[in-house]
């Protein structure tokens, strides 16, 4: 198992977990995607003496049947197949029967919850009590995408051990080793709309991201003067099949427009900073508020065109 741009996190956790005394609940706090999840997994492995993949710890891990290892995590619904909200209080509860009896292959039990951000909170306060009396031998891996949400009660109870995005240098390397048929010109733009975030990445190579880039490059080249570009792109994101191509599109335009903004000057950053104002208002509410598709593309559309040269002192 390999993990990119993670080192200090994996040197720290190898001398903690070398020592008489490891601590009982470790909180991966990151942003999602980083690579929290990998790390855990990685940390596991290494907790129950399973690093090598051919031994017979590492291949019960991964057919789901150690027995000293247990992963939480939102179910599929069996009618939808679709995820469920929730980490339920019920999932945690079985974990009492794990806990009730003694480890079977070796030392340690670990639990591992990715992520605990999606424990309802009856499952959060029973999880609690563990922490707080922890079992013998057990040791919690929880992963958090926003630890500042959770019980404060459960964040003291846990040390904290911190993911930051990745350099360009990992984030090349990680691409390598992930998707090794990429050429320069493509790994270069997915690691520019990454953001040092390995997960987002992957998911805009699968989501074409590389089109959206050039007709966000073509509306702030152009100022899009026909309104031609902008109908263009709302059109094919408004499509229902096109909902995550759309939703990365809101997280996509104000990032671009930051960038523009770094390199701009005068007339040419006020409109920058006003378009970047406007795109990150819209993309904050467009979900929630169930907001037309199709309008909201042609609106972002329109920020991202005001950085044009031609249009730097105009309103967007």
């Amino acid at each position: 198992m390999t993990l990119f741009g993670h080192d200090p996190q994996m040197t720290g956790f190898r001398t903690a977990s070398a020592g008489e005394r490891l601590h009982h609940a470790w909180l991966l706090a990151g942003p999602r995607g980083v690579g929290k999840a990998t790390f855990a997994t990685w940390a596991a492995h290494r907790l129950l003496d399973a690093e090598d993949p051919e031994s017979q710890g590492a291949k019960l891990i991964a057919a789901g049947s150690h027995p000293d290892f247990k992963q939480l995590e939102r179910l599929p619904n069996e009618k939808t197949g679709n995820l469920a909200r929730n980490i339920t209080v019920d999932q945690v509860r079985q974990l009492r029967a794990v806990f009730a009896t003694a480890t079977a292959l070796g030392e340690r039990r670990v639990v591992l919850i990715d992520s605990i951000d999606d424990m309802e909170r009856g499952a959060a306060n029973a999880l609690l009590k563990s922490l707080e009396e922890p079992p013998a031998n057990t040791i919690f891996l929880l992963v958090t995408h926003q630890p500042g949400r959770l019980l404060p009660t459960i964040r003291s109870r846990c040390r904290t051990l911190l993911f930051r995005p990745l350099g360009d240098a990992a984030m090349t390397s990680f691409l390598g080793a992930q998707m090794p048929e990429l050429d320069f010109e493509a790994r270069t733009a997915l690691i520019s709309g990454a953001n040092g975030i390995p997960g987002a990445a992957l998911a805009n190579a699968e989501l074409d991201m590389a089109a959206i880039d050039a007709a966000l490059d073509g509306l702030a080249t152009s100022g899009d003067p026909t309104n031609a570009l902008r109908s263009q792109l709302a059109q094919s994101l408004s499509l229902k099949a096109a909902l995550p191509r759309y939703e990365a599109l809101l997280q996509r335009a104000p990032a671009y427009i930051a960038r523009k903004a770094r390199t701009a000057e005068g007339h040419a950053l006020d409109a920058a900073l006003t378009a970047w104002t406007k795109a990150r208002a819209l993309s904050q509410i467009a979900i929630p508020q169930s907001l037309v598709a199709e309008t909201v593309v042609f609106e972002m559309a329109g920020y991202v065109a005001a950085l044009a040269p031609s249009r730097g002192s105009a309103k967007a």
